[in-house]
């Protein structure tokens, strides 16, 4: 397994211009459902003449369901279709197991233009009727506490997936207190061998849809890394036979050269203020880890070890760096201060501990772990050193966390193809995302955007 670590500080060749395709990916539902919160998106109500191609009600329940935390009612089991709230029976909701229940409506009102509104509602709180009464100072008022969001905006015909994304976003906040994070990107390889560049660099929403592919190379490519704004990305190539890492613009299709030192030039990941780089080097010899200033360039060595150093990710506040290495026999996960430089071991359990990623709150740090030669996706937390196996599936690799922290993606084998997985951070949902034509890997899920 280390060799595939060295293999990964070697990210190769890129090349070629943006170009648009089909989705490639598609989500499959393996596991969790039944422990998911029952909730109800009715579908929306259109005036006009011209429908427009995308069903909001679809795509908000497929996020849900794939966010693992809830389990949307089949249409066929809904009790009723309500026009608007006050047509809600909710006692016939509560009987279905409904917490909540998001309905809405779509007018035309110009050409290529639509206003949709929408309401997320309480059950609960809405069995007295869609406006309970209550008494304030001796006063009879009508409480709306059963409504947890109303909201109405304008969009075009185009944006009506982005849009439904962003309402999945406002209700997983509203029910789970937490941020959404439908409204993200992933970035993954994908290998066409038939292809002329067999090997592609993609970028999509976070479901597979809207696949832009950025790069294209005869040789093999892996591990993106995001800029925190998400608008780049840095990768390495191995152009003129050398290996050299680059950042490029998502957006322009610029790009720009930022390391080319003789030997690796490998594992660049983005630190989070935006302004630095961690990476792997050997200029010195052996594989260490660097940062790197990418505006003046200027260079710092974190580790000085006659072992193989590698797979380097950023803490939350920037101030450590965790990284695979070797050192101790086994590769195993270790955390650097970059202020002081004092490094220890974090972990012990398993053969082995790789791709150590800290969760964006800081409180645990996600991995690959092998024990009894199964290579698993593995989380622990920090303070108590807990460490729980998430995954079953086969020669996990490559685990990289959604920005709220609710999902980790991750490649793995199915069959004899390489796909993409879905993990909760509580190990109960699960979800495999196998390409239509060709074998996904090296996944990067992006910041908020």
């Amino acid at each position: 397994m280390m060799t595939n670590l060295l293999k990964k500080t070697l990210l190769l060749a890129l090349l070629l211009v943006p170009a648009l395709a089909r989705a490639s990916l598609e989500i499959v539902i393996t596991e969790g459902i039944d422990s998911a919160r029952p909730v109800a998106i009715l579908p929306f109500s259109f005036n006009g003449t011209t429908r427009p191609n995308e069903n909001l009600a679809e795509i908000v329940s497929a996020d849900l369901m794939r966010s693992g935390k809830f389990s949307p009612l089949a249409s066929i089991k809904m009790p009723q279709r309500p026009a608007k709230a006050s047509e809600i029976d909710y006692a016939a909701w509560a009987r279905e197991g409904v917490e909540a229940i998001v309905m809405g409506q779509i007018n035309e009102i110009g050409i290529d233009r639509y206003t949709v509104s929408f309401e997320l509602i309480d059950v609960l709180k809405g069995n007295s009727g869609p406006s309970s009464q209550m008494l304030n100072a001796g006063k009879l008022v009508t409480s709306n506490e059963h409504v947890l969001d109303s909201r109405e905006t304008t969009i075009n015909g185009s944006q009506f997936r982005q849009y439904a994304h962003r309402i999945s976003d406002i209700v997983y906040e509203k029910l789970t207190g937490e941020r959404g994070a439908f409204l993200t990107k992933i970035a993954y390889v994908l290998v066409r061998p038939d292809n002329e560049f067999p090997y592609q660099l993609v970028v999509a929403d976070y479901d597979g849809v809207n696949e832009q592919i950025l790069l294209r190379s005869k040789e093999p490519l892996m591990s993106p890394s995001w800029s925190p704004d998400g608008t780049k990305l840095a990768y390495v190539t191995f152009e003129r036979r050398q290996a050299q890492i680059f950042i490029q613009d998502i957006y322009s299709g610029r790009r720009t050269v930022v390391s080319t030192f003789p030997g690796i030039n490998g594992a660049p990941v983005w630190s989070p203020d935006g302004e630095s780089l961690a990476l792997v080097l050997s200029r010195d010899g052996n594989p260490e880890i660097y940062t790197l200033n990418i505006a003046t360039k200027a260079l710092r060595r974190i580790t000085n070890q006659r072992a193989i150093d590698t797979e380097p990710n950023w803490s939350p506040d920037g101030k450590e760096l965790v990284f695979s290495s070797d050192r101790g026999g086994n590769p195993q996960l270790y955390s650097v201060n970059l202020a002081t430089g004092t490094t220890r071991r974090l972990t012990f359990e398993g053969e082995m501990n790789l791709a150590g990623a800290y969760t964006p709150d800081g409180s645990t740090i996600v991995m690959v772990n092998r024990t009894q030669g199964q290579y698993h996706i593995a989380k622990m937390d920090r303070q108590s050193r807990f460490l729980q196996v998430l995954t079953k599936t086969n020669l996990d690799e490559s685990p990289s966390i959604a920005p709220n922290g609710s999902m980790i993606i991750y490649s793995t084998m199915h069959g004899s193809s390489q796909v993409l997985a879905l993990v909760s951070m509580d190990g109960r949902f699960k979800a495999r995302l196998p390409a239509i034509d060709g074998q996904v890997k090296s996944p990067a899920w992006s910041p908020f955007l």
